[in-house]
């Protein structure tokens, strides 16, 4: 090196997180553990890898990330692994919480099915007190969005872990008073005037409570298990749906003729002692690694529902679209499907339930494989193919339906729930989030779903219900599933595509540093 006319060039400069934040070319001095490490490389490859590194302004990671751009392989990539102790409390708070805010959601759906109609909105003729009754069901859902914009705006402001003990607290009082709740026929008009207060207020909870859920796990986990992570959460969607499911199961066979006179109340109070449980676990979980970053390097937003119509417009626009077959599906199988097959086809109540429960425990197990799935071929492809598979199976979905024998009934729910719709909801989760940036993740990923859950959701079981008034039978909405089918799949094609758990924009440059990808 003594004799060396250009020493510089030995030297291993090329390391972007060691660069000054310059403006100049010329390398700062290395220390001495790092040259002793690179004395003998040769001297062409050093040159290129600093050019390389000059040819991309020479920004140290933080400044690269601060301007939007992805670093891949560095260390300032990956979020650093919690303990082991740690990511499991983690993921236990989020699958458990989960569970208990979709079985409070579903009980209502089920009770909406099944009995709401006539305790609530009695002297009118069956259709119109079930249709009645979705419109509260509908009422829950519309209020996502604005549950969304709140809680994302809060999320993104103070932090996940304190806004997911918020949302469960929101979400567990309602969902008890609805089951001390008086009829119609002891409280009048008031009656159905409280159900639907509670019911919004529900719906305020869920529209904040998916996206802390997800970010939490997403947040907590390295780059490549960030898809595996993120599937998780997911999993209390079906588990919530087979606790409401088994528990109504069990209330109609001990309640019997009294369902409608107290059987029905018991899921609801039930629920409360659930929520003491999910709140003493999420009060023990520790802020995500990644808002941490995002608040000591100044980067919160002060308005950031503002901030994303400004900034991710389109991310918010391919979210809203991605989330509409998965969510038409499930509502369309899990609450307007019910009262159809009991009312209509003339099934045993209990023999529909049992349906739901068992295409959602196949379902339950079958959501890692989605995220592993995401994981291993990236989740906008998995979760592109998944819903082009959903269009495929709408119309022999409800076409086995109609036909009312016990092996086509028996299809026409395990197919699309058990095996479909676990690899959609499996690959989403790590998908929407890296659409946006961690200072805009919850409010963006949280308003985009929460539109969907809303309009496509939410008015599912009574555009369904409307549609069979008008054609007779169920068959005609394959149509309805098979266009936001494909609208998913469209948005999933549109997106960014996301690998080793990061999102990279499709036609965005790309360089290599040292092993590392920006793009």
């Amino acid at each position: 090196m003594a004799g060396s006319t250009t020493p510089w060039i030995r030297w291993k400069f090329a390391f972007p997180e060691r660069l000054a934040p310059t403006k100049s070319c010329w390398p700062w001095p290395m220390l001495p553990a790092a040259r002793t490490r690179a004395l003998w490389v040769p001297a062409r490859k050093r040159c290129a890898r600093w050019w390389t590194g000059c040819s991309t302004t020479r920004k140290t990671v933080h400044e690269l990330q601060e301007g939007g751009i992805m670093l891949s392989g560095t260390k300032e990539s990956s979020t650093a692994e919690e303990p082991k102790a740690s990511i499991k409390l983690i993921l236990s708070s989020t699958v458990f919480g989960t569970v208990i805010e979709w079985y409070d959601f579903y009980i209502y759906g089920t009770a909406a099915a099944l009995v709401f109609g006539k305790l609530f909105f009695p002297g009118t003729s069956a259709f119109m007190s079930t249709l009645l009754a979705m419109l509260t069901f509908a009422a829950g859902l519309l209020a996502r969005p604005v549950g969304a914009v709140l809680f994302g705006h809060l999320g993104d402001r103070i932090g996940r872990r304190d806004i997911m003990v918020a949302t469960m607290a929101l979400m567990g009082v309602p969902t008890l008073l609805i089951g001390l709740l008086p009829t119609y026929a002891t409280a009048g008009i008031w009656a159905p005037v409280g159900l639907v207060v509670l019911r919004i207020l529900q719906g305020l909870a869920l529209g904040g409570e998916w996206g802390g859920a997800v970010l939490m796990a997403v947040e907590h986990s390295s780059d490549r298990r960030k898809s595996i992570f993120g599937s998780l959460p997911q999993m209390g969607i079906p588990a919530g749906v087979v606790t409401a499911a088994g528990v109504f199961y069990l209330v109609t066979v001990i309640s019997g003729d009294q369902l409608e006179t107290w059987g029905w109340r018991v899921p609801f109070i039930v629920s409360a002692f659930l929520v003491i449980i999910a709140l003493y676990i999420r009060l023990r979980v520790p802020e995500t690694p990644d808002f941490k970053r995002a608040r000591t390097e100044r980067r919160i937003e002060r308005m950031p529902f503002i901030s994303v119509l400004k900034r991710e417009p389109r991310s918010l626009f391919l979210t809203a679209c991605a989330k509409a077959g998965e969510v038409t599906l499930f509502f369309l199988t899990t609450v307007f499907l019910i009262s159809y097959a009991t009312q209509n086809l003339d099934l045993n109540r209990n023999y529909v339930l049992a349906l739901v429960v068992l295409g959602s425990l196949i379902s339950l197990v079958n959501i890692p494989l989605g995220g592993w799935l995401g994981g291993r071929f990236g989740p906008r492809r998995i979760y592109l193919m998944s819903n082009v598979a959903l269009a495929v199976v709408a119309f022999p979905m409800f076409y086995l339906l109609e036909t009312r024998t016990t092996v086509g009934t028996l299809l026409a729910f395990i197919v699309p729930i058990g095996l479909v719709f676990p690899i959609i909801l499996g690959s989403q989760a790590n998908l929407l989030a890296q659409q946006f940036p961690t200072e805009l993740r919850y409010t963006g990923m949280s308003v985009g779903v929460s539109i969907t859950s809303g309009v496509a959701g939410g008015f599912a079981p009574t555009i369904a219900t409307a549609l069979v008034h008008w054609s007779g039978n169920a068959i005609g909405l394959g149509y309805y599933l098979t266009v936001m089918a494909l609208l998913s799949a469209w948005s999933a094609y549109m997106m960014k595509s996301v690998k080793d758990g990061r999102a990279v924009e499709k036609d965005a440059r790309t360089v290599k540093i040292d092993g590392g990808v920006v793009s």
